[in-house]
Parts: C-alpha cells; sequence; structure tokens
C-alpha cells in the first residue's frame, strides 16, 4: 500500500505536517518483531527487545550535532524552557539468540518545544523556525551501549500524541550501515501534570490523546520509556534491541 501511494509522489517533494498525517494515516508503520527472552541474553546486558520502528515523519534535518543538551538555539545560547527531561538510551545488538551492547552507533533526538514548534523547518506563515536547531543532537553510544541526552518535556501540536523522534545508526565506516528510526511517547497523566505549568500551559488541554493518534496505535505501548521524578524533572530510560543484518 505504501509503495503505491508513493508513486505519486514528486522526488523531493518536502510536506507539511498537515500533508504528512494525512499520508501516514493511509498506512500504518511497519513492526520489526517481537521481544526476546531474558534467557536470551548475555551476563550484564540489561535489556534486548525488538521496538516497532515508526515513521521518521516531516522533520528531521541532518544537523550535524554533536551534543548531549539539546535545550539551546547554538545561534544565540538561548535555552528553550520547559520541563527537564535527562534521556537515556540503552542499545544492544540481537545476534542470533544472544544480545551485546552495541557501542558506537549513532542516536539522533529530535523533538517539538513546549509550545509545538520544530526548530529548522517553516511550517506556515505564523511557525518559521529554518536555520534555527533547538532541540536537535545526537550522541554516539559508549562501550556499554549508552546515549544520553539533556532536553525538556516535550509539548504538542494538532494531530499528533506526544513524542519524541529518535534514530539509531551505524557509523558510516561500519562494512554495512544500518538505520532504525522510531518514536517516544509517555504516560497521560505525567503529560497532563507538565502541560498544567508554563510555558505549556499557554496553549490549553492538547487534542490527541496516545489512543488517538494513528502512529501509536501501530506499536506505541511498547515504545514509552520508564520515567522517574527528579528534582530537576524527569529521567527516563529506554532499552532496545536491534537487528543488524
Amino acid at each position: 500500500m505504501i509503495d503505491r501511494f508513493a508513486k505519486k509522489i514528486p522526488p523531493g517533494r518536502r510536506f507539511s505536517r498537515r500533508e504528512m498525517l494525512a499520508l501516514m494515516g493511509s498506512a500504518s508503520a511497519a513492526l520489526l518483531g517481537s521481544g526476546c527472552g531474558r534467557s536470551d541474553l548475555k551476563a550484564a546486558v540489561p535489556g534486548c527487545i525488538v521496538r516497532p520502528e515508526q515513521t521518521e515523519g516531516p522533520y528531521f534535518v541532518d544537523e550535524q550535532l554533536n551534543r548531549s543538551d539539546i535545550r539551546s538555539e547554538p545561534s544565540d545560547n538561548s535555552v528553550k524552557p520547559g520541563t527537564s527531561l535527562h534521556l537515556q538510551f540503552q542499545v544492544s545488538r540481537i545476534d542470533g539468540a544472544s544480545c551485546d551492547r552495541l557501542g558506537g552507533a549513532v542516536v539522533d533526538v529530535w523533538h517539538c518545544d513546549a509550545l509545538g514548534v520544530y526548530s529548522g523547518v517553516r511550517e506556515n506563515s505564523r511557525s518559521d523556525a529554518r536555520g534555527r536547531k533547538f532541540l536537535r543532537g545526537y550522541q554516539i553510544t559508549n562501550a556499554s551501549g549508552i546515549a544520553e541526552f539533556l532536553t525538556i518535556y516535550p509539548g504538542w501540536y494538532e494531530g499528533r500524541a506526544v513524542h519524541i523522534h529518535f534514530k539509531i545508526r551505524t557509523e558510516p565506516a561500519a562494512r554495512r550501515r544500518y538505520e532504525f528510526t522510531s518514536q517516544l511517547y509517555f504516560e497521560e497523566s505525567i503529560t497532563d501534570q507538565v502541560h498544567m505549568s508554563p510555558p505549556y500551559s499557554s496553549r490549553g488541554r492538547r487534542t490527541t490523546m496516545n489512543d488517538d493518534d494513528f502512529i501509536f496505535r501501530s506499536g506505541g505501548k511498547q515504545l514509552m520509556p520508564r520515567l522517574t521524578k527528579s528534582a530537576q524533572g524527569y529521567a527516563a530510560t529506554f532499552d532496545i534491541g536491534i537487528r543488524i543484518a
């Protein structure tokens, strides 16, 4: 179904957020597989879970920003306001029936600010953030397969549940480059609590819950990180195992 639809799309066409939502409404994101049990794990590996891959969306911009703190705008060093979120990825490689920590992988993260605006793109005449780079960046997993980011809890925009995009890529020097793209989601009760405070509260109540989001319905329950309250805001941990051919 996706291939048939894609044939109608002119090469190089950039889609608005609304067009992308309409496009994805006609096709579900594919699931890569089921989880592998703890009996499959090698010692000291905390998780080996194949997560569903989901759409990249229209707003991935490869800015080559190697940084763990993605809250700031490099052009003027301003920091996006919002509830602090410390995000940690634990990435493992699934090889047959076993898992190994995956070091040297590039993990990209990007998401909207507290008011629903993405950097690097022009959504409409009222939202033009071209040339801006806030809330974007990448980290390379260490020997333990960990990549960490300091960001803010995302806001919302029309038609989507609250989410964060991420992409995992093997280094270009690898024998066969691999890429995995998906999204993270959050518990409704926590999002409600966060969004009651400024600057989120200025937008009012969000209009799309998780279960109303057609992309979330394609495996979103498997894409919810473990959240814990911290003195500064929240800490989120997400374990993921990926199959590299």
